[in-house]
Parts: structure tokens; C-alpha cells; sequence
């Protein structure tokens, strides 16, 4: 039998000596512990590598200790990031991830958080893109007064805390960065239109045209879904043209590998004879040749920032909250690789 099934609580109170009483409180979150005593009982869980009885500590609290999260984007490279990111930082806070697909259909994606609050009984929800910004969701959590935290929303920001990035900065940045390459004929593929940083990345790299006095033709901007599908698509369009452009910034990196792609079917170099950049640099990015330059989200930063927010339950009411509290934004970075150089 392994050391993990072997260890109770009452080894982990024998421990760090101090009484089950006390490790309860500090496994159950709860502030009536000092941080010296709470900082010796989670040595002596780590030491003992205890693993707390979900039954048993839902039978000592109010909290099921399960934290729900539901998602809809079609960039599978993001959602397993983040879900794995998820996964990890609720192990460590003693809570279970139960992960759940958005449908097309919003009576069946009201269905699923309607099962999620009701048999699973979640303590909270983390949303991601585009399911953050779905007015009925959003509705039915509030109603139901189950704490929700959103990923990158782009709508009714005052009502619970939200975890984002500088979408505009970053593409205005990965842009210029295009431009002081020597870059001028500069296309486009917009993300999914149903998410707010599609839009937000699409503006910044307009900005930081206009900014450096550079136009750019309709026909250098293609639509595309998040998907290497659309990407493949949007960019076998742009490199089809009699003035092709000589560099691609996609909203995402799974966009940015099917232009890598069009440009192999075509005979077309990368980057000596075009540069690719892309955004959210996922597992994909680097797994692709050339690796692909693009934008550092700090995915696992986010998913981990997400559980925090709900496990610390500062805002199970949102409404007793400064809106300015409730904004998160962390740091993105622009990474060079081989996909993008100078222009000959």
C-alpha cells in the first residue's frame, strides 16, 4: 500500500503538532489559522503527500470542493493549456476540476450548467471565450448565485472578476515588430468573431500601421475561426494574390501553422520569403518548423489565477466589490523565433 492511502489527517496534525482541528481549518481555506501555523501544516502535507477525503470534507463544510469550467473555442492548443493549468492549480488548492463543452445549442449549454450547479453542486465556474460573454449563462449564474470567474470577456465587466491580457498592446507590439523588420505589405487573419480579443488584436494591428504611416488593402484581411481549417483557407486567399503580402500576423497560433502550411503548398520560403507570426504561444508553436514567432499569453498563469480567485471566495459577491477589483491583467511577452526575420 502507498504512502498516500496510508496518511490521515491525524498524521498530518501529529505532524506539524497541532490538532486535526487546525489542519481542517488551513485545508478548508479558512482564515481563523495564523500563517506560521498554516505554513507548518501545509509542510507537513506536502511531506506526507495527503490527499484530504473529498466526502469527508464536504461532510465538514458547506463547499462541495468541486470547481466547474466550461468552454467553447475551436483553438484546441489554448483549451488544453489551459485546462491542464486548471487541472494542476486545483489539485494543489484540495479541489476537484469537473470540464465542460459549451453547444451550439444554448438550451443544451444551459442544460450543462444547469447540471453542474445542481447535481455536481460546483462551488464556482471559470468561463472561457466565447462562453464568458453569452448573456444567458452569465444570467443563470447569477440567479442561481454561484461565484464565476471569466477569461478574456469582452461585455458586462462589473459583474464578477475577470483575468485577461492586453490583447490590443500585444498585437499593436508583435506588429511593430513586423514593421521594424522592414515589413509594409502586412495581412491580417482576424480570429473568431465571437470572441472579444479577435477584435481587440485586429484593431491593434491596425493602429500600429496607421501609427508608421502605412495603409493596408482590403484584401490583406481574411476572416478566420481560431481553426488551422480557416487559417488554411484565409491564407491560401492572401498568398493567391497578384501583390501577395510578405508577412501574415494571425490571431492565433493554430491559424499561424496553416499559413506556415499554404506557403509550403505553394513554394513560397518561410521567413526568407515570408514571415508568419502568430498569438498565444501554445505547445504549437514550437512544434511546427519553423517554430513560430508570436505572442506569450500567460495561459497557465491565467488558468491558476482563475481557481485562486474562486477558491479565495472574495468574490462570491460580486456586487460589494470595486469594479476596479475585479479586473486582472497579466503580462504577455512577444517571442522571436524562426518563423519571422528581416525583409531581403
Amino acid at each position: 500500500m502507498n504512502k498516500e492511502l496510508k496518511t490521515r489527517l491525524q498524521d498530518v496534525a501529529k505532524h506539524s503538532g497541532v490538532s486535526m482541528m487546525t489542519v481542517s481549518r488551513v485545508l478548508n481555506k479558512n482564515g481563523m489559522v495564523s500563517d506560521k501555523t498554516r505554513a507548518k501544516v501545509q509542510v507537513a502535507v506536502k511531506e506526507l503527500n495527503y490527499r484530504p477525503n473529498v466526502s469527508a470534507r464536504r461532510l465538514a463544510s458547506s463547499k462541495s470542493f468541486f470547481l466547474g469550467l466550461l468552454y467553447d473555442n475551436p483553438s484546441t492548443s489554448y483549451v488544453s493549456q489551459f485546462l491542464l493549468g486548471s487541472l494542476k492549480f486545483c489539485r494543489a488548492s484540495g479541489y476537484h476540476l469537473v470540464v465542460d463543452e459549451a453547444d451550439n445549442d444554448l438550451a443544451k449549454t444551459l442544460k450543462s450548467v444547469k447540471e453542474l450547479i445542481n447535481i455536481t453542486q460546483v462551488d464556482g465556474l471559470i468561463l472561457l471565450p466565447p462562453v464568458c460573454d453569452i448573456p444567458e449563462v452569465l444570467d443563470t449564474l447569477t440567479t442561481a448565485n454561484i461565484p464565476f470567474v471569466r477569461v478574456s470577456p469582452n461585455s458586462q465587466l462589473h459583474i464578477s472578476p475577470y483575468v485577461c491580457m492586453d490583447d490590443y498592446q500585444a498585437a499593436f507590439e508583435i506588429t511593430e515588430q513586423l514593421i521594424n523588420q522592414g515589413h509594409i505589405n502586412i495581412a491580417h487573419i482576424i480570429g473568431h468573431p465571437d470572441v472579444g480579443a479577435s477584435r481587440l488584436r485586429y484593431q491593434g494591428f491596425l493602429d500600429a500601421l496607421r501609427s508608421n504611416k502605412i495603409s493596408v488593402p482590403p484584401e490583406y484581411i481574411e476572416q478566420g475561426y481560431f481553426t488551422y481549417k480557416s487559417g488554411l483557407s484565409a491564407a491560401q486567399k492572401l498568398l493567391s494574390l497578384e501583390n501577395r503580402p510578405s508577412a501574415i500576423f494571425a490571431s492565433n497560433d493554430d491559424m499561424a501553422a496553416a499559413s506556415i502550411s499554404a506557403a509550403h503548398m505553394n513554394n513560397i520560403q518561410v521567413p526568407s520569403a515570408l514571415s508568419v507570426v502568430g498569438f498565444d504561444d501554445t505547445s504549437l508553436a514550437s512544434t511546427v518548423w519553423p517554430h513560430i514567432s508570436t505572442v506569450r499569453q500567460p495561459i497557465q498563469e491565467m488558468a491558476k489565477m482563475a481557481v485562486e480567485l474562486l477558491v479565495s471566495g472574495k468574490f462570491d459577491d460580486p456586487t460589494s466589490t470595486k469594479k476596479s477589483d475585479l479586473r486582472h491583467v497579466l503580462d504577455f511577452e512577444i517571442i522571436q523565433r524562426e518563423s519571422s526575420a528581416e525583409l531581403r
